[in-house]
């Protein structure tokens, strides 16, 4: 065999072999890639309620939440911690959220690795701001107990749409 037709083939050898060797190296970084997409969504739970904007909704609320917290095997301290702010999120929603008849109160609790985070969605452009109530006032504490019992916690516009999000986050055990 001629010497140039060697090193031709030698060379096709080693292109072929390079091109095989970056394949299963693309093909091996894909698969690390997909495992760890997977392994994200299950270390992230969420879970979504559409509620109407009534008063038996928040008692509706707390239900679902503590049901959810189950499955999830939360601790009794944040779950109980959990319900208590979501039910203050709710009544703000259903008292204060002036808007047309038939409007809902979204809910979504998402659980992560080390974290629930819980958000109340209303049709309302208003973005509600902790205020101070006085020793006599029968209502005015609810965000600011949510500002003192959550990790953190934050209002605003809802993304896409009409209305506003408000939200907080709660720490958990690594479960």
């Amino acid at each position: 065999m001629p010497k140039d037709r060697e090193d031709h083939e030698d060379r096709e050898d080693r292109e072929d072999r390079e091109d095989r060797e970056d394949r299963e190296d693309r093909e091996d970084r894909e698969d690390r890639e997909d495992r760890e997409d997977r392994e994200d969504r299950e270390d992230r739970e969420d879970i979504e309620w559409r509620l109407p904007r009534h008063a038996r909704s928040v008692s509706r609320a707390r239900s679902l939440l503590r049901d959810q917290a189950t499955s999830w095997k939360l601790p009794d301290e944040v779950t109980e911690t959990a319900v208590l702010l979501l039910s203050e999120l709710m009544t703000n929603a259903y008292r204060h959220a002036k808007v047309s008849p038939g409007r809902e109160i979204w809910t979504r609790c998402t659980l992560e690795a080390d974290r629930l985070r819980i958000s109340v969605t209303d049709a309302n452009d208003t973005l509600p701001a902790p205020c101070h109530a006085s020793p006599d006032d029968e209502s005015g504490r609810g965000l600011t107990l949510v500002a003192a019992l959550s990790a953190e916690w934050g209002v605003g516009p809802r993304p896409g749409g009409i209305g506003k999000t408000i939200w907080f986050e709660l720490w958990t055990p690594t479960l």
